[in-house]
Parts: C-alpha cells; structure tokens; sequence
C-alpha cells in the first residue's frame, strides 16, 4: 500500500488515521485495518495521507488527534472505545477537544435494546455509552455500541469486521473528491537503474505520486512501479513515459494493473 502525499486542492480529501492500543504496537495484533480504509477512501477520490499508531496513554492520544485534526480533512481513530479499564480513546477525544466526557442517553438506549433489558448494560457496558458531549454517534449494527464523531474527527472501534460496519455510516458524512486512479508495472529492472530517470519523471509531474517497490517472485527479483493520481489524463501520459524508460534501460514493460483511460472525466 503506498499512502498519498497531503493534496494541495479538492479535488482529493485528505484523511489521517490514529490507530490506538498497545496491541498494535506489541505485535500481539496485526494491524488490518489501514489497507482497507485506505482502497476504500481512494474510490472516494480521499487520500490516506498518515498513520500512526499510538499506545493507550491519554495524553498520546490527545497530542495526535490535535496535531492532525487541523492539518487534514478528517481524522480517523480506530481501536479503545470497549469496555475495558485499557479503552480510553472516548475519554481522550473529549480531553482532545475540551469538552465534558458524559453519558449518552441514546447510546445508552442503543445499548439496552442491543442487550435486552437495563439490567445487562452492566458497568463496563455502560462505559461504552459514555462520549464527549456534543458528539453524533456513529451506527454500529455489529455489536451495537456506537461510535461517533467530534467535529471532523471519527472514532470507530478497532475490531476490522465493525470498523468496516462503522465505516458504511462514515462514509455517508464525507465530501468526496475525484477517484484516485492507480497504474503498476512491473519489469525486472534493478531499482538503481531507474532511481535517476524516475525523479525526472516525477518533478516533470508533481501531481502524480510515483513508487516504486522491489519484489520476489518465483524465484527472481523485480520491480514495481505505481503511479497514482486522480488527473487521469496526467497519469495516463506519466505512465507512458515510465514504459518508454523502462523500455529504453533494456527492460521489458509488464502492466499489472492500469486504471487510467487518458480520457478527461
């Protein structure tokens, strides 16, 4: 996965995701979630602009969704609104913003039709009703408990198979640019023998994020070259100028995957 450079106009959004828990970064849990946002926010022509994981300390947390809530469109917080002492992010987005972290009354409704009665909505539950005030909750018909959105900040839960449910109601809220388009080729070229003519082609077109990737394959070492952009017509004639490199250093070209169609859209 290869992440966008911060867009400069809007015709791409431009999100940052904090992933929070200590099981992230202990390798306990492998981390699913930032490819899967990432391809779907590029169908909505939003770049996926940072990561970064933080460990479950209120003031790690705060520090991040600060920093990046007022750099990018929107912040994406997956991971520690459960039930347990450890799940502090609610807690922290309220720090993060200033305002008293309280009960739900509708989370909370949520949360007693999702159990059955009040009397399930024990303790630790009910901690999951618990949100910034001002916040608008976020669907979760997976396991019920919300999440929920502070200004351009969404916080969603950590588990893939409900963040992805959290996303569907997410994705209704955000301002969508062009479709980001992505090209790869692939050649059996060494990475330093294109490192000179790809940073001309690159500077030649700033609006089209190039990268390229050595790979293994069956045995023989290759490369891959990704073109991104949401210009089709741009990254439609950057790609041909890659191949026409590749082809004039003695590779062969393989396209792998080419979106672009070269028509203006």
């Amino acid at each position: 996965m290869e992440i966008m450079d911060l867009p400069t106009n809007k015709d791409i959004y431009s999100v940052a995701l904090v992933i929070v828990g200590n099981e992230i970064l202990s390798g306990r849990t492998q981390d699913t979630n930032t490819s899967w946002i990432a391809e779907n926010l590029n169908a909505m022509g939003i770049a996926l602009h940072q990561v970064r994981v933080v460990p479950d300390i209120e003031a790690e947390i705060v520090a991040a969704v600060n920093e990046l809530r007022g750099k990018v469109d929107y912040v994406f917080t997956t991971g520690g609104i459960g039930p347990t002492h450890d799940d502090i992010t609610s807690e922290s987005i309220a720090k993060a913003f200033g305002v008293p972290y309280e009960l739900d009354e509708v989370a909370f409704r949520i949360l007693v039709a999702h159990y059955g009665s009040e009397e399930n909505v024990t303790p630790p539950r009910k901690k999951m009703a618990m949100i910034p005030k001002g916040a608008t909750l976020i669907s979760n018909p997976v396991s019920g408990a919300p999440g929920f959105q502070m200004e351009n900040v969404f916080v969603m839960a950590g588990v893939p198979r409900i963040m992805q449910a959290m996303f569907d109601d997410v994705k209704t809220r955000l301002s969508r640019g062009k479709p980001v388009l992505s090209n790869t080729i692939a050649c059996s070229l060494q990475e330093s023998a294109v490192a000179e003519p790809l940073t001309v082609i690159q500077a030649k077109y700033p609006n089209v994020s190039i990268g390229s990737y050595p790979h293994f394959r069956g045995g023989l070492l290759g490369l891959s070259l990704v073109l991104r952009s949401s210009d089709d017509p741009v990254l439609d004639k950057a790609t041909g100028e890659v191949i026409k490199m590749i082809a004039d250093l003695g590779g062969e070209p393989n396209a792998l995957s080419i979106q672009s169609t070269g028509k203006k859209t």
